[in-house]
């Protein structure tokens, strides 16, 4: 979405509390919000978002991520801190985490 928007460049970067915070500043661009007024424990579907916003968040968000995000994850982890949490602990994720880790010194 915004170019400001980092992708994870270590095996920390990519917490639950870091998609967590990229989550919200997504949702308050999309919903034209400031991130203060964004809560993690309200759903997706509170917020309006539809499906094709949907596809296009978790787009955005696989592309900063580094994985795939499956199209149906925020239906299955229906607010901000359950998809954060989920993300954050993916297989896929935790192992492009090792592998930074592993060029990072120089393994």
């Amino acid at each position: 979405m915004s170019a400001s928007q980092q992708p994870p460049t270590s095996s920390a970067d990519a917490t639950a509390r870091e998609i967590s915070e990229w989550l919200k500043k997504y949702m308050s661009e999309l919903l034209s919000l400031p991130a203060s007024d964004i809560n993690t424990a309200t759903t997706f579907d509170r917020y309006g978002l539809d499906s094709s916003a949907a596809v296009g968040m978790t787009g955005d968000l696989g592309d900063w991520l580094g994985i795939e995000v499956d199209t149906a994850a925020p239906y299955e982890h229906p607010t901000i801190e359950k998809l954060s949490r989920a993300l954050a602990s993916d297989k896929r994720l935790l192992a492009r985490r090792a592998a930074q880790a592993g060029k990072a010194t120089g393994s």
